[in-house]
Parts: structure tokens; sequence; C-alpha cells
């Protein structure tokens, strides 16, 4: 029988995140979920949090962190979250190890799997966690890509879930590039029953493989995708309102040229008159003013703080769910 200390942490993995079909080995994208998983690591999250849980659920396990790309965020909430679950976090820099360079993804992933109970990957090409994945016998957890950043959407979704009690019938809107947290966030729409609609500057719009998924995954639910270059037109009626960087890590270059192309987009409190009368507002971090402005991002309805936080209990479900000991 197990000690009374890992009961409730596996009954709420357990209840909260039961699910109907084979949950995958890794996770690197919203749509590698059904409607079912997304939400129950949601509730896992969700207990966590309201449990405070500290527990030793993952004792003896360990999560390599690969991260070719810096982050607040993402380093703090995984290592802390990891704690949290009674196991241990390594974290790996480009300085420490450098990934695809002095040594092949396939041998690093190979080496990697025979320290680690897991690996979190924070890269630049999708490619390469892609490949950390095939060749890894462990599971390989996303923590961004390129084009997928799914630990931001389960945060997202947590938050939202908080405020309105379900995601179920909103209109969520998102403001600004077409980039990987776009992509988790309108395939994360359909799953929680939501409608989303989306503005970007034209040459700037999310991948067109992503749209078709998230259009089929919409249909099915019997929701809506709506793409536009018009800002306002985007917002008219939602209830959350979202952005994120105008210039991610490695686009350094392309400064100048984006905040120019993405005139007209920050959200203001103008912009937000269109948007339901109970609408909240996320950023997922660094912000900059020309993305939001502070009377926003500072206001009453900014919900930017939860969902900072929101990343590491939903970290920990994935974690919780993937290595969890049958």
């Amino acid at each position: 029988m197990l000690p009374a200390r890992f009961l409730r942490p596996r009954t709420l993995v357990r209840h909260a995140a039961s699910m109907s079909t084979s949950f995958p080995k890794h996770f690197l994208s919203t749509d590698q979920l059904n409607a079912e998983q997304f939400q129950g690591l949601l509730d896992t999250a969700a207990a966590f949090k309201k449990a405070k849980i500290n527990t030793d659920l993952l004792v003896g396990e360990t999560l390599l962190m690969i991260f070719q790309k810096r982050s607040t965020r993402t380093r703090i909430s995984t290592e802390i979250g990891m704690q949290r679950l009674g196991g241990r976090a390594l974290f790996l820099s480009s300085d420490d190890i450098q990934l695809g360079v002095n040594e092949s993804l396939k041998d690093s992933a190979h080496v990697m799997s025979r320290f680690g109970s897991a690996l979190l990957a924070r890269v630049y090409g999708h490619s390469s966690v892609m490949e950390l994945a095939k060749e890894a016998s462990v599971p390989v957890i996303n923590a961004l890509s390129d084009k997928y950043h799914p630990l931001q959407a389960l945060a997202d979704y947590l938050t939202i879930q908080e405020h309105f009690g379900s995601a179920k019938g909103l209109t969520m809107c998102w403001v600004g590039d077409g980039n990987n947290v776009l992509h988790d966030y309108m395939l994360a729409a359909p799953l929680v029953g939501a409608n989303i609609r989306i503005a970007t500057p034209d040459g700037y719009g999310p991948a067109p493989d992503v749209v078709v998924k998230a259009q089929k995954l919409a249909k099915a639910a019997g929701t809506s995708v709506f793409l536009t270059s018009d800002p306002v037109e985007a917002v008219k009626g939602a209830n959350v309102i979202a952005t994120d960087t105008w210039v991610s890590m490695g686009q350094e270059e392309e400064s100048k040229k984006r905040v120019d192309d993405f005139d007209g987009y920050q959200v203001t409190n103008k912009m937000l008159e269109h948007a339901a009368s109970d609408h909240i507002f996320l950023h997922c971090l660094p912000r900059h003013k020309e993305e939001v402005d502070d009377e926003v991002f500072y206001g009453k309805r900014s919900k930017v703080w939860d969902e900072a936080e929101n990343r590491m209990w939903t970290v920990m479900a994935v974690l919780a769910k993937l290595l969890e000991k049958k």
C-alpha cells in the first residue's frame, strides 16, 4: 500500500487527468491532445494550486532542462514546480551543452536519456525538439520552439478558467504577431469550446498549416476561427484579449521594421471599448510598451501576474502526467 503522503497527489493526477485515450509520451504541441486530455491537465493544475501541493510524488525523478533561449518564467516555474513534486531539475544552458554543435541532437538525446527521467527543451527551431523526441527514450516537453509553445497555452487557459469558471462559449482574441504562442492558443480554443478572433498585420499571420488544423478542430467542436488584419474588428465582443512581444528572441535585427509594421496594434483602453464588458487582458511576458500601454497592462482587468504564476502549476500537471508512476 502507498504511504499516505502519496495518496492525495496521485488521486489528483488520476482523477482530474483521467483520459479515455492514451496520453502522448511527449508534449510537443497542443494538437497532440484531445479535449478531455487538455481539460484534464487544466483541472490537475487547478487542483495542485488549490492544495498548494508540496509532495514527493516524483521523488527520485530528474528533469534535464535544455535552454538554447533564456527565459525567466520557464526556468523558475519549472525548477520550483519539479521541486514541489519531490523531484529535481538540472538547468543546461547553451554554455553548458552545445546542442547539435559539438554533439549531434541524436547523440545528445541518447546520452541524456540515460541520466534524466524527462527532457524539457527551450529551443530555436521546432525541428530540434522533434528530433529530441524521436531519439530520446524518455518524455520530451517542448518549453518553446519557433512554432509552438504549449506550456504557455495551458497557463493562459488555466487563468481564463479561474476567472470565468470555464472557457466554454467565450470569445478569445489575439492582437499581434502570428507566432508560436498564438499557434497553441488557437489550437486550444476549440478543445475548451471557445471561439477565437485573430488580428495580425499583413505578412505576419499564423502558419497556414496551423490555421487549417485549428479550423478543422473548430468545425468539429462547433466553434469558430476568425482572422483579420483589423485589431478593432478582432476585439469586438471578445472576453479575453491577449498579445505577446512583436520581436522574439533571434529577431532583433528586424526590430525597427516589425515595430513599424505593427503600428496601430498596441492594446489600449480605446481599443478595448469594443470588447465584452467582462473582458480580461493577458500577456505572456516579457512586455514592451509598444505592445500594450501601462493603463491596460497594470489595469484591473489585467491578469498577467496570475498568468505568470500559472506557468508553474500547469507545468507541474504536465510533469505529473508524463512521469506518473503506474
